[in-house]
């Protein structure tokens, strides 16, 4: 799917907004569009409705390297399961790219006596992300929290604290980036869901870095959908309920663990799954999400779930209204 846009520099959020649920949100559904703050989710969805959030929770996945005397940034992405890590290797800096000369076998010297083996593209046919073998007394959890930062872009001009990364369901520490789309949810928001009537379940789905260049596919990753969210998103549905997934992380969850009738059972491990024209949405029948950038893979996702041409409509409005983009920006709830 190609959404024509040009996104200009003037909607890039660059820093956290001074209210998490004071961002506007944009309401699009087949009856319309409509403009809201993020605190007003509540009034759009219905007693019966099932929030499905995500309680990853984010690393502080950037740390300091050297190759050799040249000082570079080093992303992890996310573990697997034989101990490697997946990392993403930068020059130093405010980069706009990963290195293109990483080599097989290289060592990469991090703080604290630490380093990291590179071994090779992970996964094959690409030369972004890489498998490495890190060489850290203690484990990486350990050294992130002692050595790291959270991924920033260069688009978010000065550094922030972690917190500032947090959705407030985060409960399981795994993601290179924030789930995003969560990050507006405060306490008073899911407050005001459950008064109303509207559901609230868990999955966990830890997400890996997000620069994708234009058009590759997502990365695999980590997820889990427990027994009880299984329960709950099978008697919404049969109940004639709706199932809101928060964010893309939550539906690639969800939808790895969906049957052709639309049925969740649990399940975990990794994932590849693609929702695209191809393979639509077969459980999640509504989105709260961000914005994405032109030529990003979550856009194919956004139409699997909504369709193309209300994706498409909210789109236009956005750029139109000057909504913003990133993950300190405004939200979307699509609602097909």
């Amino acid at each position: 799917m190609t959404i024509d846009f040009v996104l200009s520099r003037r909607l890039e959020a660059t820093e956290p907004p001074p209210v998490r649920d004071g961002v506007r949100l944009l309401v699009a559904s087949p009856s319309g569009l409509t403009h809201a703050r993020f605190s007003q989710l509540g009034l759009f969805l219905s007693p019966g409705d099932l929030v499905v959030v995500n309680t990853s929770g984010t690393l502080a996945a950037a740390v300091d390297g050297d190759r050799a005397g040249v000082p570079v940034e080093v992303h992890f992405s996310a573990q697997l399961d034989d101990g490697d890590w997946v990392v993403e290797v930068r020059p130093a800096g405010a980069s706009t790219g990963p290195v293109t000369d990483l080599r097989p076998c290289e060592v990469i010297t991090l703080d604290g006596g630490a380093a990291l083996t590179v071994g090779r593209p992970h996964p094959a046919g690409q030369a972004r992300l890489w498998r490495a073998r890190p060489l850290i007394d203690g484990g990486v959890s350990l050294f992130l929290t002692r050595h790291g930062r959270p991924i920033r872009y260069s688009y978010v001009p000065r550094s922030w604290p972690l917190p500032e990364y947090q959705t407030v369901f985060a409960r399981e520490p795994g993601s290179a980036e924030m789930p995003s789309a969560g990050r507006p949810f405060t306490g008073q928001v899911v407050t005001d869901l459950v008064a109303r009537g509207v559901a609230l379940a868990p999955i966990t789905l830890h997400a890996g870095v997000s620069s994708q260049e234009a058009g590759e596919p997502p990365q695999p990753e980590r997820f889990r959908v427990p027994e009880a969210t299984a329960r709950l998103v099978n008697a919404t549905r049969q109940a004639g309920g709706r199932v809101i997934a928060v964010g893309t992380t939550v539906t690639r969850a969800l939808e790895s663990a969906a049957a052709p009738d639309g049925s969740v059972s649990a399940g975990h491990g990794w994932t590849d799954l693609v929702l695209g024209q191809a393979r639509p949405a077969r459980a999640v029948t509504g989105l709260v999400t961000g914005w994405h950038a032109p030529g990003a893979s979550h856009l194919a996702l956004l139409a699997a779930v909504a369709g193309t041409g209300l994706v498409e409509r909210a789109y236009a409005e956005a750029v139109r209204a000057g909504y913003r983009w990133h993950e300190f920006g405004d939200s979307c709830l699509l609602l097909p």
